[in-house]
């Protein structure tokens, strides 16, 4: 949690004011029970108007003056209240954007969402509580004690019988309240995991008609999170009676003997109701704690799954090389072997290849093959088990991050547009890209026409993921996209699947012109004829490496896939 309070550091002025106001605001509520027993003593009891209405005109005072150190108090606390929330969840999304694949792995989606947002607010919520009534509570009951043994020593005393099992109440219901709440934010990271991932497959969803099954899975996650919730909260709401039983009793017991000692002459009647007062002040103080300690078991829980993010290493570029990026690139995988982070099999194994700059480079093979792994390793999405890769000789490890990602026009197997209009999408891959070069790359990305055919051509809007796009103009898009960087390297992960062929052969033969290396991989014999070298991937290991002339005469399991799509077979 240590990490989280250094977000308040920046606004540490504003909250010393904040709660110096506080504090008046404090002293003067415990100064109102020894000027009602002035009141009492002084005016009623003695039948001085004069004294009477000095003391109320004081009270009236003293109350405005409280009155307005609240009020800005309030608006000292939002502002450092939204401050401290703003950097901090700047700062998360920050280190987000840094994370590696394997972290977002680690951390899933759904709950990273949930850190960024309801995790944040509830330390939101402590912190202003902190500034407004969390110190509050503690001095009220202090200064309670303090006056009341000031007013009437010996009545004060039954005040504190009760006071320390109080505390150890409250200490040992924090600590569990803490772990179950830590619970409570877990299980809204499932509850958000199946929103999103019910979302992305809505289309799915209303083919299967699965809607009622999805409910019900729904239904099963939502109850389980409200079981926890209720939990919790039941933890929490014992500590209200508790607290109003052991303060009531104090109470009756002070009024009792305060009764008795008035009747003796040894106690006057202000100084009984100025101890009663503060008695119902310390009251009222422990019952904040109610609402403290469930915010800050919340609050904690939260603060220390965003720590967690913080905190988490990422790889740095202490140790880097230039590298020249105009014109194409030679790759080069040497002994290059890879599992995944949450995986003990290896995806690929032992792979030793090299690219010339500017060859067009197919990579084909079985659904699970290793392609896309091995495509994720390039631009450093994931760091190689063991091996190295090089670009012009280079180790990737020792080139700085963003240089290497610069150099590399990368189009996943799954085309991500964002809502927005065509020309924003495409400009994602350069924001310092021209109109013209955006028209050039949809040109030859072969979409160009078809912007211009949409209502309000580059203007037009994006649906969320592409939803009002076809898949092969999504395919476009996001090749676009990637061209306007003028890669070095350009990575096609499958990208061209839902083209057809003579739309596909416009774009090779317009991505040819280019300067640059083309790594492409694709199910289509059609599209690898044309290829430099051809890699052949199964479970994760080389078996054929060559031309197309040259595969067919020394791979089985290339001429086999290049037999079944002349027959008009898939395959798989």
């Amino acid at each position: 949690m240590r990490d989280i309070i250094k977000f308040t550091f920046p606004y540490r002025l504003w909250i010393v004011i904040a709660l110096l106001l506080m504090l008046a605001e404090l002293a003067v509520e415990l100064s109102l029970p020894i000027i009602l027993s002035f009141i009492i003593n002084d005016g009623l009891m003695k039948e001085d108007m004069d004294a009477t209405r000095f003391y109320l005109i004081l009270l009236l005072v003293l109350g405005a003056f409280a009155f307005i150190c609240g009020v800005v108090n309030s608006f000292i606390a939002s502002h450092v209240c939204h401050g401290f929330s703003f950097d901090l969840r700047t700062a998360l999304f920050n280190k987000v954007q840094q994370f590696a694949l394997k972290h977002i792995e680690k951390f899933k989606t759904s709950s990273l969402i949930t850190r960024l947002t309801n995790d944040v607010i509830a330390c939101e919520m402590v912190l202003f509580m902190s500034l407004r009534i969390m110190l509050r509570a503690p001095l009220l009951v202090l200064g309670s004690i303090i006056m009341s043994f000031i007013v009437a020593p010996h009545l004060a005393l039954y005040l504190l019988i009760g006071a320390p099992l109080i505390f150890i109440f409250l200490y040992f219901t924090s600590k569990k309240g803490m772990k179950i709440f830590l619970k409570v934010q877990e299980k809204l990271d499932h509850l958000n995991r199946s929103v999103q991932q019910n979302l992305s497959a809505v289309r799915m969803i209303r083919a299967n008609m699965s809607a009622d099954y999805e409910t019900m899975k729904f239904g099963i996650t939502a109850l389980s999170l409200k079981d926890d919730t209720t939990k919790a909260l039941k933890l929490m709401e014992r500590i209200l009676p508790f607290l109003l039983i052991v303060m009531n009793s104090s109470l009756l017991l002070i009024i009792f003997i305060g009764a008795h000692d008035i009747t003796e002459g040894v106690l006057n009647v202000g100084a009984l109701v100025a101890v009663i007062n503060y008695a119902l002040r310390m009251q009222g103080g422990f019952s904040m704690f109610a609402f403290i300690i469930i915010a800050f078991s919340r609050a904690k829980a939260s603060a220390d799954r965003m720590q967690e993010i913080l905190l988490t290493e990422v790889s740095s570029d202490d140790h880097t090389e230039q590298i020249e990026i105009s014109g194409g690139a030679s790759v080069s995988f040497r002994n290059v072997s890879f599992k995944y982070p949450l995986s003990h099999q290896y995806a690929l194994k032992d792979i030793t290849f090299n690219i010339e700059a500017g060859e067009k480079f197919v990579i084909m093979g079985a659904t699970g093959s290793g392609k896309s792994a091995l495509l994720s390793l390039l631009p450093r999405m994931y760091d190689v088990s063991e091996g190295e890769i090089l670009i012009n000789g280079i180790n990737i490890n020792s080139i700085d991050t963003n240089i290497l990602r610069t150099m590399i026009g990368y189009v996943p197997q799954r085309n991500i547009l964002f809502t927005g209009s065509v020309y924003d999408n495409i400009i994602f891959g350069n924001r310092h890209a021209e109109a013209e070069d955006v028209t050039d790359a949809t040109k030859i990305a072969q979409v160009h026409q078809n912007i211009l055919d949409f209502d309000d051509a580059y203007k037009t809007k994006v649906g969320q993921e592409g939803v009002n796009l076809s898949g092969g103009q999504k395919q476009r898009l996001a090749i676009a996209r990637a061209v306007i960087k003028s890669p070095s390297i350009l990575i096609l992960d499958d990208s061209t699947s839902a083209l057809d062929v003579h739309t596909e052969n416009n774009l090779f033969e317009a991505l040819s012109k280019l300067s640059m290396t083309r790594i492409i991989v694709t199910q289509k014999i059609q599209t690898a004829k044309s290829a430099d070298h051809i890699l052949l991937l199964d479970q994760g290991e080389i078996v054929a490496f060559g031309t197309h002339d040259m595969l067919l005469k020394s791979s089985q399991l290339y001429k086999a896939i290049n037999d079944s799509q002349e027959r008009g077979d898939s395959i798989d």
